[in-house]
């Protein structure tokens, strides 16, 4: 076992483990004249509770949430399908944020992913999904994977964090949780969770090392 001060982290999938889907979003918006961070104003209104809140909590299926969602976007000025959006998150794998897992797992340190996820159905359409195998081996590095398509309630959530103290039995002051979203990382903190807002693969990286001592190549 480590001799830190810190024995758990938790980890985010989409846009820690994988690349920011924010920059497919921007990239679709630039393409179809939409204005810059658009998706992401919809994915805000409302977010307990919009499409995207009931996709993830396994409320509405993939059909619902195509038309939900365009919905609540016409809504807000531009009427963007579902389906469109969903197809943006295939992000591409961190690969030393990927080996910083495996060496926290090597020097014995409890991992657990959270992430919002959503079942994709028969469709490989996102890196989050179950069916991509590159994901599913990252997912073994962990002691607990978390997904709120599996328990009902999703980050920010303060359920989703009690849950996932519970589950995994971690120790709130000895827990580091990286997210790349400043809302989901605020329950966290409440709760006397240490907490990195990932916006680069080294930003992040430096950021584990300071609290940690612990460096990666």
């Amino acid at each position: 076992m480590n001799n830190n001060r810190f024995s758990s982290i938790f980890w985010d999938f989409g846009g820690v483990i994988t690349s920011s889907p924010f920059e497919a979003f921007n990239l679709f918006e630039k393409e179809n004249n939409v204005p810059l961070d658009f998706i992401r104003k919809v994915n805000s209104t409302n977010p307990f509770n919009n499409a995207w809140a009931q996709l993830e909590e396994s409320k509405i299926s993939l059909k619902e949430f195509d038309l939900l969602f365009a919905k609540e976007s016409k809504q807000l000025g531009r009427e963007i399908l579902g389906r469109e959006v969903l197809s943006l998150l295939q992000g591409t794998i961190r690969p030393r944020i990927v080996a910083a897992i495996k060496k926290f797992k090597e020097l014995g340190f409890l991992q657990a992913c959270l992430t919002n996820n959503f079942d994709s159905g028969d469709r490989d359409i996102s890196a989050l999904d179950d069916k991509n195998d590159e994901r599913l081996k990252i997912m073994d590095l962990f002691d607990f994977v978390i997904e709120s398509k599996e328990v009902g309630v999703r980050k920010p959530s303060d359920e989703f964090y009690e849950l996932a103290l519970t589950i995994t039995k971690a120790i709130p002051e000895k827990t580091i949780f990286l997210d790349d979203l400043g809302i989901n990382l605020k329950p966290a903190k409440l709760l006397k969770i240490s907490t990195i807002k990932v916006v680069s693969e080294q930003q992040a990286l430096d950021e584990l090392s300071d609290l940690t001592g612990i460096y990666f190549n």
